[in-house]
């Protein structure tokens, strides 16, 4: 998956400025795309080049113009084809794993205050996901709203967000557990 895909999904719903976008990506999308502001301006540019996406100039009484951005015919087609082409399984690249992996032969208690933080992160990522899909089911139960409600999309991709940050919480906890408990261990011999 490029970046281009992630934008012309982001983008599906309404027209949105780049910092619109960008504000999307911090709540939305980032549960399973990262990028840099500075990477979905560049994006934005590139694809309305393409035809992918329009522009329009939105005029703003003492501030600069404001640039919207909507998904075109030919993104819609772009977006298409993305969705019918076989999706290829997901890799993880993490630093924490490397650090844990090497656990055995180094001073644990950056690791441990780093896994701490990682795990305070996740539970952050956890409450906004949960807000937003609060928001996005307005006050209908779950099954109700994955039945009848619109915007399903972007609750699912909600959904795998909050599990996969659930599961980085939990394995964050049980690995300080784990190292904390053998730092005691090894202590007494």
């Amino acid at each position: 998956m490029a970046l281009r895909h992630a934008v012309l999904a982001a983008l599906l719903e309404e027209e949105l400025s780049g910092y619109q976008l960008a504000k999307a990506f911090d709540v939305g999308v980032a549960n399973f795309w990262y990028a840099r502001p500075q990477q979905l301006y560049a994006e934005l540019t590139r694809l309305e080049e393409d035809g992918l996406v329009a522009g329009r100039d939105v005029p703003q009484d003492s501030r600069p113009n404001k640039r919207l951005f909507h998904v075109t015919e030919a993104g819609l087609t772009e977006l298409e084809t993305f969705t019918a082409a076989s999706a290829k399984p997901a890799f993880v690249r993490d630093d924490l794993l490397v650090k844990v992996q090497a656990a055995d032969h180094v001073d644990i208690s950056d690791l441990i205050a780093q896994l701490t933080e990682r795990a305070q992160i996740a539970q952050a990522k956890i409450d906004l996901f949960g807000t937003l899909l609060r928001r996005l089911r307005d006050d209908r139960t779950e099954e109700e709203f994955l039945r009848h409600g619109d915007r399903v999309g972007p609750y699912l991709t909600c959904l795998r967000g909050v599990a996969f940050e659930r599961e980085n919480l939990n394995w964050c906890t049980r690995t300080i557990t784990v190292l904390e408990e053998r730092r005691r261990i090894h202590a007494r011999y």
